[in-house]
């Protein structure tokens, strides 16, 4: 299956809003949010990709040390790769084994979705804890990096957070849909 990039994610590739009221407004609202960090890590990669043309040119030309410019880098990479997880997951557009996919019987292929939703769910929502544990150390505890720039390590540590707090509710949003039956169309008797 070909994945096209798109900036309007349903809750799955060729799949309609979901029928319940609730569920609509919360995928909406989901998939607003994960446009809007798809666009702002957008950015984050292409200043990622000025800061390090710039620190290759000062050094190479000018002799100039920079010492930010790797962390800098580092954190916008870090942004980019986390805010833009549950987007993908959206577009069920991670790693999978299509080949299994394919081979199933529709029933035993919908509960083999349903089981794996769920287990990433789990850990998804596991660590999202953890990074919002790591962000909060971070913060309370004043930790930085331990170069000269040294900026705060509250900052990755938060975006990585943010990141898998959405993709845990991108999960949690399609388990709760594939549970239910929430996605099916009313067929006419």
């Amino acid at each position: 299956m070909s994945r096209d990039f798109e900036l309007e994610p349903g809750v799955r590739p060729g799949a309609d809003l979901p029928q319940n009221a609730t569920l609509r407004r919360l995928s909406k609202s989901l998939n607003w949010i994960n446009r809007q960090m798809l666009r702002l890590s957008m950015v984050a990669l292409v200043l990622t990709s000025v800061v390090l043309t710039y620190s290759v040119l000062t050094r190479y030309l000018f002799k100039v040390p920079t010492d930010w410019q790797d962390e800098a880098s580092v954190f916008m990479l870090v942004g980019a790769i986390f805010l833009c997880t549950a987007y993908v997951q959206a577009q069920r557009g991670h790693v999978g084994i299509e080949a299994l996919a394919a081979l199933l019987p529709a029933g035993v292929n919908r509960v083999r979705r349903i089981i794996v939703d769920c287990a990433s769910t789990l850990f998804c929502g596991f660590f999202c804890w953890k990074s919002w544990t790591l962000f909060y150390e971070a913060w309370s505890e004043g930790q930085t990096t331990s170069s000269s720039f040294a900026p705060p390590l509250w900052i990755p540590y938060g975006l990585m957070a943010v990141g898998m707090t959405l993709l845990a509710l991108q999960l949690l949003l399609q388990s709760t849909i594939e549970l239910t039956g929430a996605d099916s169309q009313e067929k006419p008797k």
